[in-house]
């Protein structure tokens, strides 16, 4: 028998919770709302381990905190971070702390969808983060040394054009380099591409 499909929901917005958990449900997945991530946070030890769709700007802790306080406590909930266009950098720091992907509101449905499942598949399937390391590494290898500094300058939330003064080339240059990185690591976001720096090592120590 196939497990529950478990989804918390932590927004302070009720339309997000309202409209994201009328999608999920729609799919066959158990949804619970939170209103706020301190109250995600005091029930959590007590709560059914699920996938965290969390929004990083919230009220009284915001979502990098709450992730920050359950690695403390040994909680294991793989999140997706919900975040603005301006909350790339902030949104890098949780993914580096563990978060396995980020959506940019407002997001698509099937965005949503393929994002959600990715995550479930992750929280089944914990034993394979070995076997996704090594194959994150063989692409990183594949990267020429300045497409590597890009990636770099990537996982630690920099833009374009801070990235292109910290190398000494120009952002159309950069541009180039992370088309081209992109294209070799076989991603079409960024944070797929973090997914496989992260894995790879790149930006962290590796978490294994």
């Amino acid at each position: 028998m196939e497990p529950t499909k478990l989804i918390h929901i932590v927004d302070d917005e009720d339309s997000v919770r309202a409209a994201t958990a009328f999608l999920l449900e729609l799919e066959g997945y158990t949804v619970r709302t939170w209103q706020r991530g301190t109250h995600f946070l005091a029930a959590a030890a007590n709560e059914p381990l699920g996938c965290v769709i969390m929004d990083l700007r919230m009220p009284e802790m915001d979502g990098i905190e709450v992730q920050r306080r359950l690695n403390e406590a040994e909680l294991y909930f793989p999140i997706i971070m919900l975040t603005g266009h301006g909350d790339i950098a902030s949104t890098v720091t949780a993914m580096k702390m563990g978060a396995v992907d980020f959506l940019v509101k407002p997001f698509e449905r099937e965005t949503l969808l393929r994002a959600v499942e990715n995550c479930w598949t992750l929280f089944q399937d914990t034993g394979a983060r070995r076997q996704r390391a090594v194959r994150a590494g063989a692409m990183v290898e594949k990267l020429t040394p300045r497409e590597r500094d890009v990636l770099s300058g990537l996982t630690m939330g920099l833009p374009n054009k801070h990235i292109a003064l910290q190398l000494g080339i120009s952002p159309r240059t950069v541009e180039i380099h992370r088309a081209n990185l992109m294209s070799k690591l076989e991603t079409r976001s960024l944070s797929d591409a973090l997914r496989v720096a992260f894995a790879a090592g790149i930006g962290r120590q590796l978490d294994c």
